[in-house]
């Protein structure tokens, strides 16, 4: 993997898409918010980008788009999500699509949000074509099949009915069930061996059954894994934060960008397309 602490230090004018996941964004790690700010910067100075992607678990918790949308004019002026909301505004209209997928944070995220900054939400399997080959883009949680629990969990949770009743529940109940959920999960977390929170090996051949290559994030594992047909399996990193005692935290997270010939239409069937996983640095002064 390529660093570099800023896209724009980089071949700026090949840069054509972008693709993070895994950001986990809260008001609760302010450093974070920030790098996120700080990476929307550097996509609102790439000349030639069309498109990025948040491949799920943008939020920490996202307990509905009414959280933020059922505020007052002078309440959103205020809140931490509007510096966020303004800067990709501003991408959507230099030409940049924005493309939002659920996570298993934010999976009652809904398009009324993303209509605020000209977004819209997609769903998985999501195909891309990179040159000549089809790279299938989903956020990863449905391929670890062997967390039989999470798996019925999320079945559960992705059903209409219960995204109906929750949001139907005050914004502090759901709160509430949201901090319970996310308890458990923890404690659960820590007696589960580590390969049963990684991708199943099935599930994956599987996925790219009909795909050149498959791209996702959620196991945060970030890494290039090449299977003996030439095919290849691409994970993104969570943004983290490292030295957390310092004053002004660092911010590290493996994204995804998609570079072509400055002439190249991103949606021709050309070999000058590229695709890479690169570490973005945040580093406050």
């Amino acid at each position: 993997m390529q660093s570099f602490d800023h896209l724009i230090t980089t071949r700026p004018h090949e840069v054509r898409q972008v693709l993070i996941s895994d950001l986990h964004l809260s008001p609760e790690e302010p450093a974070l918010v920030q790098a996120f700010l700080a990476l929307l910067d550097d996509c609102l100075a790439l000349p030639a980008l069309k498109r990025l992607f948040i491949l799920g678990d943008w939020f920490e918790v996202w307990l509905g788009d009414d959280a933020y949308l059922s505020l007052s004019e002078i309440e959103q002026q205020t809140h931490w999500l509007t510096p966020l909301m303004m800067k990709l505004k501003q991408l959507r209209v230099d030409g940049c699509e924005v493309l939002v997928m659920h996570g298993n944070r934010d999976f009652l995220l809904g398009q009324p949000f993303c209509n605020v900054f000209g977004g819209e939400l997609i769903y998985e399997p999501y195909t891309l074509h990179i040159g000549q080959q089809r790279y299938r883009l989903e956020h990863g949680d449905a391929l670890c099949t062997d967390d039989k629990k999470y798996q019925f969990f999320r079945k559960i949770m992705r059903n209409r009915v219960t995204q109906w009743y929750l949001l139907n529940k005050s914004l502090e109940k759901r709160l509430a069930i949201a901090e319970n959920i996310r308890q458990k999960s923890k404690e659960k977390n820590t007696t589960k061996a580590a390969h049963i929170m990684d991708v199943n090996e099935g599930a994956v051949n599987y996925a790219l059954y009909t795909f050149d290559a498959l791209l996702h994030g959620h196991t945060h594992r970030p890494e290039i894994h090449r299977s003996s047909d030439g095919r290849s399996r691409y994970v993104l990193g969570d943004w983290r934060l490292l030295d957390k005692d310092t004053r002004q935290p660092k911010v590290s997270a493996v994204i995804g960008a998609i570079t072509t010939d400055i002439d190249t239409d991103i949606d021709s069937n050309t070999n000058n397309a590229g695709f890479g996983l690169f570490e973005f640095k945040f580093l406050p002064r």
